[in-house]
């Protein structure tokens, strides 16, 4: 039996194999073979996805066999936006467990990993929500009112303070993302199923990305307009 290039996706190509071994590798039969493989991404040469695999032939001779995968890294699943990255912070590696948790269907471990986060970086996000207030030229109330919520202490009062004093701009299909995650971090996850939690894990982390998005969208307009403005004004002036 050979173990080949098994295309983890068609553009990543076999690239080295633990001990600097030449592949295809031939097995030994009713014996498993510990090892790792490397695939390396044939569009930017850069990206590598490592495997480790246990492999064995079952027939001497014969393309017959078993192959498990332990493991693989950088982890599976869809890459998480990098603005998103960003807003949380400090608490990557939390945010990144949750989505592990997710894509491995445990529920519960995601929803409280994301819970988690979301408190942690309360202050943060909501600082980044003034950010995007202040420079669209928000109403002052609007703005005491999301200052407040910083300041508040206990998490789910500040959301409760913040959720109707969004920029609109800001709003996901006419929804304040702060009303929304309030409503989903609300519950309590003892009385909820795994499958439950999953659902709600997901639609976080949806909202979250999707805030993430919208922040950092509404800062570039308010950057170009300025700019825009500035050099109006100044050929007016010459």
């Amino acid at each position: 039996m050979y173990v080949l290039a098994f295309g983890h996706a068609q553009i990543y190509h076999l690239f080295a194999a633990s001990g600097g071994e030449l592949y295809p590798k031939r097995l030994k039969v009713n014996s498993y073979e510990f090892f790792y493989i490397t695939y390396r991404c044939s569009n930017c040469q850069r990206t590598e996805k490592t495997f480790s695999i246990a492999a064995k032939a079952e027939i001497n001779g014969k393309p017959q066999g078993r192959c498990y995968k332990f493991g693989e890294l950088p982890t599976y699943g869809p890459p998480v936006s990098p603005k998103l990255i960003k807003l949380i912070g400090p608490d990557r590696d939390e945010f990144l467990k949750g989505r592990r948790c997710e894509n491995q269907g445990l529920g519960v471990g995601a929803f409280v990993y994301y819970r988690r986060v979301v408190e942690n970086q309360k202050n943060r996000i909501l600082g980044e929500i003034i950010k995007v207030s202040e420079k669209i030229g928000a109403s002052s109330d609007k703005i005491k009112t999301l200052s407040s919520a910083v300041t508040e202490t206990q998490f789910s009062k500040a959301l409760d303070i913040a959720k109707d004093a969004m920029p609109e701009s800001l709003l996901i299909n006419g929804h304040s993302p702060i009303k929304l995650l309030h409503a989903a971090l609300s519950e309590g996850v003892h009385v909820l199923t795994d499958e439950q939690c999953l659902e709600l894990a997901g639609s976080i982390r949806v909202v979250l990305s999707e805030l993430s998005e919208r922040l950092s969208q509404a800062l570039k307009d308010a950057a170009e307009l300025t700019k825009a403005l500035s050099t109006l004004m100044n050929k007016k002036k010459s």
